[in-house]
């Protein structure tokens, strides 16, 4: 079958590999959604008397036929086909002959992978959500249930004064908390159709491009139809972006772990099911999974930097260049969600070994809890400072566990003020929860035969 722009003239072989590149295996990903967004538009075709509505029902069975083969994976993406929307529309006209050739109608491939992005992004960031608010849950209960489990708070990496391990993981929480509220924004920015732009200028037809939004459950239409077309790439940057700072978080609680279970600290005790070994040395149990979540937190940041140097300098209307942009917005989304499944997977099954916690709280870690108590007696601070400086070895040893209960100001050891994550947990999920129900509502209504 000919491509949707061929006009009869052979392209060279070399520069038809080249352009296609990767989008065969990228698109299947796509397949779904580009099926749900021509239902949409061919719902909307028939709203305008492009379509009746009996030609309606019969691409609609046609699309909806192949989202069943797509479950199945038997529908295929040829090479010849060069991406998804041409493979379904191929398979429509092979169907239904000139009425799938109908299909097209008024809009561009451009105007498609947008609309393809766009429902993969909307979805793909609330799955997002629901990852990252189950890890927040995890750090949680961790938070709670070590809320008196003191340990080496440090600075420069080098011991500073007594924290706890509810304090270490009610911080993860919070900064997940903060990069759910980050999803949202996301969210909302990506809820906008973009369907209708065509090739960045409109159509002579009278389309109607709330309807198609409507039926999506978009909570509007992107309106400026040039702006669409530019929007491609920047949408994209900021989704990674977002799973940037998803990944920096992560990286750092891999990070940690790392340090914290190496014999050395032996803080805490990764499971065994979720070590690797090695060929060489019997005896190794290696946090694969932690070192590679913090080296995929750098491969997502180079997709960032991959996309938005890809769309600096474009002029404004449909450029080629936007195809780089999709492969590392896929990648970004997939490494994301997979990594915080990995992590929250160690955090459940992490055991922290509050004896070698103990052990290693000494007397020079309350050096600033006795600069202090020198300043309660009335001592000026400074004066108080370099009296501790000049006797370090005089420092009394306190009790740890006292220690961190003592600091019971809003955030402290002493007051984690774990209800108020709680509660912003409890308010993502419900909103979560009200989202995923109306999308799936909106698309099953749209599917439905």
């Amino acid at each position: 079958m000919k491509k949707l722009w061929n006009k009869g003239v052979s392209l060279a072989q070399e520069i038809e590999h080249f352009t296609i590149g990767d989008d065969t295996q990228l698109d299947k990903q796509l397949i779904v959604y580009d099926c749900v967004g021509s239902i949409a538009h061919a719902n909307m075709l028939c709203s305008i008397g492009i379509l009746t509505s009996d030609e309606f029902k019969q691409i609609k069975s046609c699309l909806l036929s192949i989202i069943e083969q797509d479950q199945h994976k038997t529908f295929v993406i040829e090479a010849s086909d060069e991406d998804v929307h041409t493979a379904v529309e191929n398979y429509l006209s092979k169907q239904l002959g000139d009425l799938g050739k109908k299909i097209h109608t008024a809009r561009s491939r451009n105007d498609q992978v947008m609309l393809d992005l766009r429902l993969y992004m909307r979805e793909h960031l609330l799955q997002l959500m629901q990852e990252q608010l189950k890890l927040v849950d995890s750090f949680l209960v961790m938070a709670q249930e070590h809320h008196d489990t003191p340990m080496p708070g440090r600075t420069h990496f080098q011991r500073a004064m007594p924290s706890s391990f509810g304090l270490w993981a009610g911080a993860f929480a919070e900064s997940l908390l903060d990069n759910t509220l980050l999803l949202q924004h996301c969210y909302e920015l990506i809820n906008q159709s973009p369907l209708g732009s065509a090739a960045a200028y409109g159509v002579n037809l009278p389309i109607d491009r709330q309807f198609v939004a409507d039926v999506l459950g978009f909570a509007k239409v992107q309106n400026n139809v040039l702006y669409v077309s530019n929007s491609r790439g920047k949408f994209e940057s900021i989704v990674i972006h977002t799973a940037t700072q998803i990944m920096n978080d992560l990286s750092k609680v891999a990070a940690d772990l790392i340090i914290f279970s190496a014999p050395e600290f032996a803080y805490v005790v990764i499971p065994e099911q979720l070590c690797t070994g090695s060929s060489l040395m019997p005896q190794k149990r290696n946090p694969c999974g932690l070192e590679l979540v913090r080296a995929k937190a750098a491969t997502t940041i180079s997709h960032l930097l991959q996309t938005l140097e890809t769309i600096r300098g474009l002029p404004s209307g449909y450029n080629r260049d936007f195809q780089e942009t999709k492969r590392p917005l896929l990648h970004s989304l997939q490494t994301t969600q997979e990594a915080l499944t990995v992590i929250r997977l160690t955090i459940n099954k992490l055991k922290v070994n509050r004896d070698a916690c103990l052990n290693v709280m000494t007397a020079d870690l309350f050096a600033t809890d006795y600069v202090l108590h020198l300043v309660q007696k009335g001592m000026p601070f400074r004066d108080a400072y370099r009296q501790a400086a000049t006797e370090l070895d005089k420092i009394p040893m306190i009790d740890p566990v006292k220690n961190i209960a003592n600091k019971t100001h809003l955030g402290a050891t002493g007051h984690l003020g774990l209800e108020l994550s709680h509660k912003a947990s409890k308010e993502y999920g419900d909103w979560l929860k009200a989202e995923q129900e109306r999308i799936e509502e909106t698309i099953s209504k749209l599917l439905k035969e």
